[in-house]
């Protein structure tokens, strides 16, 4: 086993983790988890704004997403962002062909698994920002925006219509993953309404190993795109 980085070794000694391998092509890494998810929830923060910690699994949409980015095999150009990216796959994906990724979270915990998960795989450094998506700071839109099963709360799916017009650039295109979760139509409309294009990109059967067994999750990837201006 090699040597854990600085950062690594940091998050060892304040939580118990686990590793999950993803490969897909040339394309192979070791993720590091929290152990179980449910370890983490805070009290303090699910009275606050209901928050739980999602961000401590790695789900059946990001992997599919994180597949079907590195089946384009090219990096995208200009910049791309990863909205409740987690330990942030898809975003490893894109570093690992030379794109420029922000990856983006908000728990700063994830960010930090998604900036050791980048260290101990060889991948350039990953660039991470805390993102209250209610709040987002003006910045420069963005050519492609990714998210992987972040609709299933309705207040996720209002926040996330408002949030994209925002930081999406004009010509740019949105890469949503979702596994069937009940707001994806309620977004969809959302989108379909404020003149977005909503088309589906791909349809991916994921196959996840669990206490012994393998689950299978269809995972649709929807690529939207901004009203085109004129």
């Amino acid at each position: 086993m090699t040597q854990p980085t600085p950062l690594e070794a940091e998050l060892r000694s304040r939580h118990a983790v686990r590793e999950e391998r993803f490969t897909h092509g040339a394309f192979d890494v070791s993720v590091l988890l929290p152990r179980a998810a449910e370890e983490l929830i805070d009290p303090a923060e699910f009275d606050a704004d209901e928050r739980l910690p999602y961000w401590a699994d790695l789900w059946p949409s990001a992997r599919a997403l994180a597949r079907f980015l590195l089946d384009r095999r090219e990096p995208p150009a200009g910049r791309a962002v990863e909205l409740g990216c987690g330990v942030a796959l898809p975003s490893l994906a894109l570093r690992s062909i030379g794109a420029s990724v922000v990856a983006t979270d908000y728990y700063d915990e994830a960010l930090r698994f998604a900036e050791a998960n980048a260290e101990r795989n060889g991948i350039p450094p990953l660039p991470t920002m805390n993102l209250d998506w209610r709040r987002p700071p003006e910045a420069e839109p963005y050519d492609l925006v990714l998210a992987a099963d972040v609709l299933y709360e309705r207040r996720n799916a209002e926040a996330l219509r408002d949030l994209l017009p925002r930081i999406t650039r004009a010509g740019g295109e949105v890469l949503l993953a979702d596994p069937g979760r009940v707001y994806l139509g309620e977004f969809r409309d959302m989108m379909l309404e404020r003149g977005w294009i909503v088309e589906s990109a791909a349809v991916r059967d994921e196959h996840t190993p669990s206490e012994g067994k393998v689950l299978t999750s269809k995972v649709g990837i929807l690529r939207l795109c901004p009203p085109r201006r004129g």
